[in-house]
């Protein structure tokens, strides 16, 4: 090993650069004023396929980003190569200010929130009416979360061949919310796709419903292309569907504008991300008779004035045993 006295030349000696010091470091971002903007269509392993004008742009997240993510739905900043052309790839240096959001987690018990689809106008809850049989609880909780994330929801009930609406229709009658109901048949030769394509001009909608209730379907039906091509069946022993579309994709209608945004299947849909006091919004139907409730009432609880709000006649009960089936398993998962 060289040793070096006291007195050393400076051009003797070997230094090794400092990574850290030598780096020139600066807290100034690039504004990117002259990025292009673009919608996120698709995300797939760190990649996000992107919509820039008329060129469909494969990007990755910059770094400066951090740990913020881009969904489907993103209004976003792109730079680089914006050809569109193969091997090519953009990088989004800035997400929009989201105008909504459909978050939900795995179950209630489940920390981390998954947000769905960003800036969409409203949320069309998908379900059949038998074969599976319809989940009011599942669709209670979807209203929750368009409500929580402001989006307006849309109620679309398929297989009417197989079940009248009418159950399904007097549980959520007061609840103002718009509804298209089709069969099989319809959903076949098309007469469906028109009449659910009404709700759709020029609006983004998300798709979101239970495996097996013919969502897909539905989406291809509503797209210039068919881009979701399969479809699963129901298992009848346990009456749950197979799981067909693995990713949220956004896809334009045909002529008006608007887009569709067709979501994996969900056997759960977790409100772990939403305070139990804002739940109540989404029944609307209920909230005029919590005015005579105490204060912080948790409408769970021996003095809650919606018993007797119930129980004259203003609302159905099975409404309000919705609600509290959904604020006891909120209160049960913050108690553990």
């Amino acid at each position: 090993m060289r040793r070096y006295g006291k007195h050393t030349d400076e051009d003797d000696i070997r230094s090794r650069p400092n990574r850290k010091g030598n780096r020139p470091r600066t807290h100034i971002r690039p504004k990117h004023e002259d990025a292009a903007e673009g919608m996120v269509l698709t995300v797939d392993r760190g990649r996000l396929t992107c919509l820039v004008e008329d060129r469909v742009v494969l990007a990755m997240k910059a770094r400066e980003l951090g740990r913020k993510a881009a969904v489907v739905g993103d209004r976003v900043a792109l730079v680089g190569d914006l050809s569109g052309t193969k091997d090519t790839l953009a990088r989004i240096v800035r997400i929009e200010e989201r105008t909504s959001v459909l978050r939900r987690t795995a179950d209630d018990d489940d920390p981390y929130e998954r947000v769905v689809v960003a800036n969409a106008d409203q949320l069309a809850i998908v379900t059949a009416l038998a074969d599976p049989e319809p989940r009011p609880r599942l669709i209670d909780r979807c209203l929750v979360a368009a409500y929580d994330g402001g989006l307006t929801p849309l109620l679309v009930m398929t297989k009417s061949d197989l079940a009248p609406p009418d159950k399904l229709l007097e549980l959520y009658g007061d609840l103002d919310i718009p509804y298209v109901v089709t069969s099989r048949e319809e959903l076949e030769n098309g007469d469906a796709a028109d009449r659910v394509r009404e709700h759709l001009d020029g609006k983004v909608t998300a798709f979101v419903g239970h495996s097996g209730v013919g969502k897909t379907t539905l989406v291809n039906a509503l797209v210039a292309q068919e881009r979701r091509r399969t479809t699963g069946h129901v298992n009848a022993v346990t009456g749950r569907g197979r799981h067909t579309t693995t990713s949220a994709l956004a896809l334009p209608l045909t002529g008006d504008g608007g887009w569709v945004v067709d979501t994996p299947g969900v056997r759960s849909f977790g409100l772990a991300h939403i305070d139990p006091s804002r739940v109540i919004n989404a029944f609307p139907d209920l909230v005029p008779g919590t005015e005579g409730c105490p204060r912080a009432c948790s409408h769970d609880e021996p003095d809650c004035a919606l018993d007797a709000w119930v129980a004259e006649g203003h609302a159905d009960p099975a409404r309000l045993y919705s609600l509290r089936r959904l604020l006891s398993t909120r209160e049960a998962r913050e108690g553990d």
